[in-house]
């Protein structure tokens, strides 16, 4: 076994972990464990994947006239999307199948989290008290970052694979420290945990934030006086042993709930909703698409995408004259820049809607070929989803086709009316640019030229304000008004002018105009204020447009971890 480079032992096992050439050693096992009704263990071939058509067919070889006690147990990470599939099919058809699923909810992650240690851990630290109180806190801690990846965006920006290990060694790192040291450094804790054990995982600023907001709240001197609650309902446990750990958990554990992640019930409305449209779009797509399948239902497909892609084609209006446009200019202000930059965006977008659905109709009526381009088209037309070449030339949007095409109409006509005499509008609708970094930094252009500031030393305020739209006639002096808003874990309260609380079921509520200007960034006042982010769209992520610093009579970290944030779109 030694030479052959697997292990084996008395229950004639061969263990074998595939990866860096171990190809041969796993066909030699498997020939001579076949011969003699041995046991091999095949570890990771989602390493090997040129290799697995061989090894089905080696399967298939042994299948018959080997020994009958002969067995074969093979183990693969799973496929981080369908398209990453790589196991043959005829291994998988003729496999018993196992799947190890992590667990859901909190009560069952904390006991996860709790079951890496045991009574001998408890004990091993000579700062007892102190000791157990963190190992559980940071427990919890590992238990809600994995199990927030649940509720999507407003989880996590981004999804990080967080493991057990991560738990273990912060575990190693706390005992180490309280060995060294008589107090308990609570700073250092946080920030090798946050920052460097769990934190280098972590890609996003904002998701780097939530990080560090948790162990602030998790790991504090409030937590050895039992003052700490862990989440509402659920205090810091006191000096237990490890069993009293496991049925404090099944004892005091509220309810599953958002809740007990810092989030507001609404989000996880949010989730469950978004895993439904999820489950119905993918439903909708299995219908057959052929005429062989059912032939009434493909002569009313193509009836529909005629009908739609006609009337797509009526409503679309013609492509803004660039050169006219620019003779239209007096002077090229910063704000008469992106309004021309937004006019050739549109114009690349709506050329290739009009291209390419007029290509369609062709299609259709027979007097051109139909390749894939239009085929796709024509499906997604049916599935009221946003064709891949207009998303290449797009703006984020999570919105489906309908709603999409209604949308860049209302943008067209936004920009007709700037574009009429290049006035800046008495509001802007920031959600309606392909770019909205752009207007905001004209806004501070602007008012950098007019006052001779440096630019580099400005930055935006945000004072919402307490009228809509129609309550402005005209522009401000300084700085824009701003519409379209919408804010997400949270909502304005327009009296107090503070965030609040979000109305149960209101999951993005609206806010009202808001006034950004310019201002020295040492004039900036952050007493009670809690830095929001804005996205273009729920998806968050690289949808980041500019952050806002909202005013809060809470404690910002409230927000934080509610994963508040304004939107552009809903």
């Amino acid at each position: 076994g030694k030479k052959l480079g697997y292990t084996f032992n008395n229950r004639n096992l061969h263990n074998v972990s595939l990866g860096q050439g171990q190809e041969v050693v796993a066909e030699q096992a498997l020939d001579l464990a076949a011969k003699e009704g041995h046991w091999v263990i095949l570890q990771n071939i989602h390493l090997v994947a040129k290799w697995l058509s061989s090894l089905e067919k080696k399967l298939e070889q042994h299948s018959e006239g080997s020994h009958q006690d002969f067995r074969v147990f093979i183990s693969a990470e799973p496929a981080p999307s369908p398209d990453s599939h790589i196991i043959p099919q005829g291994i998988l058809e003729n496999s018993i199948k196992i799947t190890s699923e992590p667990p859901t909810g909190m009560h069952a992650n904390l006991h996860k989290a709790l079951d890496n240690f045991s009574q001998d851990t408890l004990e091993m630290c000579t700062q007892e008290k102190e000791f157990r109180s963190i190992l559980f806190a940071l427990c919890y801690f590992h238990a809600v970052v994995a199990e927030r990846r649940k509720f999507g965006p407003q989880g996590w920006n981004r999804s990080y694979p967080f493991s057990s290990g991560d738990l273990t060694i912060s575990v190693s790192v706390l005992y180490n420290y309280l060995e060294a040291s008589s107090k308990v450094p609570y700073d250092d804790l946080r920030y090798l945990v946050g920052e460097i054990m769990y934190g280098g995982h972590i890609t996003d600023d904002w998701d780097r934030r939530l990080c560090r907001t948790y162990l602030e709240e998790f790991i504090k001197p409030e937590m050895l006086e039992g003052e700490l609650c862990l989440a509402p309902g659920f205090p810091l446990p006191g000096n237990m042993d490890y069993n009293g750990y496991h049925q404090y958990i099944d004892d005091a554990l509220p309810a599953e709930s958002p809740y007990l992640y810092g989030l507001h019930p609404n989000a996880e409305i949010g989730f469950l909703t978004q895993s439904s449209e999820q489950l119905l779009r993918t439903v909708l797509e299995l219908q057959p698409r052929d005429g062989s399948a059912v032939e009434g239902a493909a002569v009313t497909r193509e009836e529909t995408v005629k009908a739609l892609l006609e009337e797509m084609l009526e409503k679309l209006t013609d492509e803004f004259d660039m050169a006219e446009l620019m003779a239209k200019v007096e002077e090229r202000t910063p704000y008469t820049v992106v309004a021309l930059q937004e006019c050739e965006r549109m114009n690349l977008l709506t050329a290739e809607i009009r291209r390419s659905l007029t290509e369609l109709e062709l299609g259709l009526k027979g007097e051109l070929t139909m390749t894939s381009n239009m085929e796709n088209l024509q499906n997604a037309l049916f599935l009221d989803v946003v064709p891949e070449s207009w998303v290449k030339r797009s703006y984020p949007s999570t919105a489906s086709l309908g709603t999409w095409f209604a949308d860049l109409l209302t943008r067209i006509s936004e920009l007709e009316a700037w574009t009429r005499d290049f006035s800046l509008p008495s509001t802007l609708w920031l959600g309606g640019f392909f770019n909205p970094q752009s207007i905001l930094t004209a806004i501070m252009q602007t008012t950098a030229r007019k006052n001779k500031w440096p630019l580099d030393k400005m930055t935006l305020q945000c004072d919402v304000t307490k009228k809509s739209r129609e309550d402005f006639a005209s522009a401000p002096r300084e700085g824009a008004y701003v519409h379209g808003l919408f804010m997400e874990g949270a909502r304005w309260d327009a009296q107090a002018g503070v965030i609040t609380d979000a109305r149960l079921k209101e999951l993005t509520a609206a806010m009202p105009v808001v006034f950004i200007k310019a201002i020295p960034d040492d004039k900036q006042d952050t007493r009670c204020t809690y830095p929001c982010p804005l996205y273009k769209t729920r998806q968050r992520g690289p949808t980041y447009v500019w952050t806002f610093n909202l005013k809060t009579k809470e404690n910002p970290s409230k927000w934080v971890l509610a994963g508040v944030a304004l939107l552009l779109q809903i």
